[in-house]
């Protein structure tokens, strides 16, 4: 007996066993076990979920002879947990009960794992960011060049391409910056991503080109991949396969909403690498924040799907002339129309979104209300663009739509205030579905019946404050005080004991209890019946909303732009198909001219074209330089979206490629300095920039010594005016190179001034023709807190500097002069005008002295 016992307890517990039976299949990932209103972990599950998550770490019974640890949330805070866990880069498997067991029936809960939620796979609403991309994304490396594929899994876009090198890969890895980053075991080039976020080692089976290739077909319902442009050794199709095998395991499900593919290409795009995108401070600042950007600057709209568009855009600026001329033409008419137009879009949901949970089937009955009244303003779009003329207008009206069908639809069967699930019951509308109505009144005449048997018996028995309760494990029960046990009678059965009640049940509300259950069993499975029948139906349309929301996202934007246009006082600029054309009229950097208040901002001009394709400018520190070059650069991009620009005028012509070359920074995890790192990303330029490139170079050569510095400077602004001739934007301290000029007749030298006044300094940040050799750097740094002893040090030192180099200039003149004196007195004097040779002797001998 003693060892049956000890058997016995030597055995886990039948759930135990079948939470480590699901557990073994999730080793890496934890595990939320669903048990009743709870999420449970165990284990060591539970000792992580307790450190990171702050909820108690507690043990509740014996299973192989150990205390069983567990910690556990509330299933309707399951949100609020995942967000955190998300935040920590965390995989969270969730584990629901699959069958409901009722407080009278046996066994254990069929319990399986619906979904493995990671930081890309994330659909929730309340986790995603609202106005920037969720994107999962894979690297491959092979022979020096990449593959990346990026997949959206809300809206199912799929996207793959191939890179040739390390430059490129950083370029697209910025841009597109993932939430989420799958690479092969074999990863080589660790040093691309080692900085990056939620990082995911995979098998390198899982980057099987074959596999993939079979993937893909089995996905999209294909014999080949031809038809996307996609060949069967293409670089990008084995991190593809990966995304797609991972999106299955973890979504378990299949995945109707990605149905193609594509090849992202820059061929017709405006291509920036990562530092000029960090540089520009496009959609983040240099501390990595969202403020001060031209994103924050430029999206003011409605939507947040009109948002992450508009931002796609921002780092994608195009080079097809007559997209962008559409899009120009279509902010030209929104202007008399935005306000009208911002206020019907302000009302639409998230509906690329909503879509994304309706195709992974993890929709929630408050989506489908958002939908609903988001389908509601439809026609009122379409009343205000029928109004307008423009060919991209007219065109979105029509991609947009209307879907009466689909809304009223939802109108008839979906109630107005739905609870959060449809576990919930109570999801359907009354007289949509009549056997769910018949179900529902039978449910109410049984709790109409517990309602007159409370009534009954507290007359009967006069018990004022007797009350008939319910729970999961004893069902329902009559609750008496127990100073009242005298007056209890025999058909009574005591159910329960507690400190100041007994609770008791009698045969008939047994009967009843079976009925009520029985009500309860069959209203929630029609209720999720009928709502699986509705999400098939709305799968039916999915392509055609998918391409609505688009519109949407696409009016918003240009919408949005329109107002952008009106409030800021910008111009429409002229785009043009030639090549080294850039003529800004009193241009304004747009992110300063909003960052500074009570002042105007003090606009420039700039003038770039084939006789003058650099721009040497010279000035002290803080003057402008540097917000002058970026102004070009951020105008240029605008201009190439659809936007209008801050400037009175503006002409732009063809770009395709914009550098930056600004600040210093180094990469010591590399092994690079900062000046390393100031060649690197020089040498790419001068390796990469075209006739038709606009490059910002800022302080070349200022990370070594004057002379290597000066030298490297002359080199590289050489090169760029006179062989590759692209439009240049040189700032320098070097007074050196002005003096390019004199040699290469399409280099201008410009300059910034300014005015010294006793202790104070006046920027002008007014550029004009010629150069100026003051940079104020003693200055700058007594206005940045260095102290005055160290001010009074540098300004004795830089006096003996001065002196040092004008004695050395001197010298070098003097010694100039009488070579040209011994020059002079071996010619023979008989060839020249006697009077004149003897002047000219007299007066170097007067300089030499």
């Amino acid at each position: 007996m003693k060892k049956k016992l000890k058997e016995k307890n030597l055995q886990h517990t039948p759930m135990i066993q079948q939470y480590l039976k699901i557990k073994k299949k999730y080793p890496k990932t934890l595990l939320l076990y669903r048990m009743g209103d709870f999420y449970e972990l165990f284990y060591d599950d539970a000792k992580h979920a307790s450190k990171i998550l702050d909820i108690v770490l507690t043990k509740k019974g014996v299973s192989f002879n150990k205390p069983i640890i567990m910690a556990g949330f509330p299933y309707h805070s399951l949100e609020n947990y995942l967000s955190k866990l998300m935040k920590l880069g965390k995989s969270v498997a969730i584990c629901e009960q699959i069958n409901e067991r009722s407080f009278n029936k046996k066994g254990l809960i069929e319990r399986k794992v619906i979904r493995v939620i990671t930081p890309g796979t994330i659909s929730e609403e309340n986790l995603l960011p609202d106005r920037l991309d969720n994107l999962l994304a894979a690297i491959f490396e092979k022979s020096n060049k990449f593959g990346y594929a990026t997949l959206d899994i809300i809206s199912g876009k799929f996207r793959t391409s191939e890179l040739d090198n390390e430059n490129m890969m950083l370029a697209e890895l910025t841009r597109t910056n993932p939430t989420e980053l799958l690479y092969p075991e074999n990863f080589t080039k660790y040093h691309l991503i080692n900085n990056r976020k939620n990082l995911c080692r995979r098998p390198v089976w899982e980057f099987d080109l074959d596999t993939a290739n079979q993937q893909l077909n089995i996905q999209f319902q294909t014999n080949n991949l031809s038809g996307f442009g996609i060949t069967s050794n293409f670089i990008g199709l084995p991190p593809a396969g990966c995304l797609l095998q991972y999106v299955k395991d973890t979504q378990l499900s299949c995945l109707p909403h990605i149905k193609s593919i594509s090849i992202h290409s820059t061929k017709n795009t405006i291509i920036m690498d990562a530092t000029t995108h960090q540089n520009l401070e496009i959609t983040k600042n240099l501390l990595g924040n969202t403020e001060n950007t031209l994103a924050h600057i430029l999206d003011k709209t409605a939507t947040t799907m009109g948002s992450r568009m508009l931002k796609r855009w921002l780092h994608m600026p195009l080079q097809d002339i007559k997209i962008v001329k559409l899009r120009q033409e279509a902010v030209c008419e929104l202007k008399i129309f935005h306000k009208e137009i911002k206020k019907i879009l302000s009302t639409i949901s998230d509906i690329e979104r909503i879509l994304g949970r309706l195709s992974l089937r993890t929709i929630k009955p408050r989506d489908l209300i958002s939908f609903r009244k988001s389908l509601y303003q439809l026609p009122k779009l379409h009343d205000v663009l029928s109004k307008t003329k423009s060919v991209k207008l007219s065109a979105l009206k029509s991609q947009i739509g209307c879907f009466s069908n689909i809304q009223e639809l939802l109108e008839k069967s979906i109630v107005d205030q739905p609870p959060l699930s449809i576990r919930d019951c109570g999801v359907i509308k009354s007289g949509y579905n009549v056997e769910l109505d018949y179900w529902r009144k039978f449910s109410l005449g049984i709790q109409d019946f517990l309602t007159t048997v409370e009534v009954r018996e507290r007359k009967r028995l006069k018990i004022d404050n007797l009350k008939i309760g319910f729970n999961t494990i004893h069902g329902y029960y009559i609750e008496i005080k127990r100073s009242k046990n005298h007056l209890i009678p025999n058909n009574y059965i005591r159910l329960q004991t507690l400190k100041n009640v007994e609770r008791y049940t009698i045969t008939e509300m047994k009967e009843h209890e079976k009925q009520v259950f029985l009500a309860k069993d069959k209203i929630l499975v029609l209720e999720k019946k009928i709502y699986e029948e509705l999400l098939d139906f709305l799968l039916n349309f999915l392509s055609d909303l998918q391409r609505s929301a688009l519109g949407l996202s696409e009016l918003d934007v240009l919408n949005n732009l329109a107002e952008r246009a009106e409030t800021l006082n910008y111009c429409l600029p002229t785009l043009c198909e030639s090549i080294q054309n850039i003529e800004i009229i009193n241009g304004r950097h747009p992110v300063i001219e909003a960052s500074i208040k009570n002042k105007p901002f003090i606009a420039n001009s700039i003038v770039l074209n084939k006789n003058k394709n650099m721009l040497m400018i010279t000035g002290p520190n803080m003057g402008g330089k540097s917000t002058y070059m970026r102004m070009s650069a951020l105008i240029v991009i605008m201009a190439w979206i659809g936007s209008f620009v801050p400037a009175e005028q503006a002409k732009i012509g063809l770009i395709d490629r914009i550098f930056t070359r600004i600040g210093a920074t180094d990469n010591l995890a590399s092994g690079q300095s900062t000046f390393m790192v100031e060649m690197v990303e020089t040498a790419n330029i001068l390796n990469n920039a075209t006739e038709k490139s606009l490059v910002i170079m800022d302080e070349i050569g200022r990370g070594t010594s004057t002379k290597d510095g000066i030298s490297i400077a002359w080199a590289c602004a050489k090169n760029l005016a006179k062989n590759i001739q692209s439009m240049t934007l040189f700032s320098t301290h070097y007074f050196e190179l002005t003096k390019l000029s004199q040699i290469i007749c399409s280099i201008e030298n410009m300059c910034f001034n300014s005015y010294e006044y006793k202790n104070t300094i006046a920027f002008m940040y007014k550029i004009q023709k010629g150069c100026t050799n003051i940079s104020y750097g003693l200055r700058v740094a007594s206005l940045a807190g260095v102290s005055r002893n160290v001010i009074n040090t540098a300004k004795t030192k830089m006096k003996e500097l001065n002196n040092f180099y004008d004695i050395k200039s001197f010298n070098s003149i003097s010694k100039k002069y009488q070579n040209i004196l011994k020059v002079l007195k071996k010619i023979d004097v008989n060839m020249l005008d006697l009077k004149k040779i003897k002047k000219l002797i007299l007066l170097l001998q007067l300089i030499i002295k």
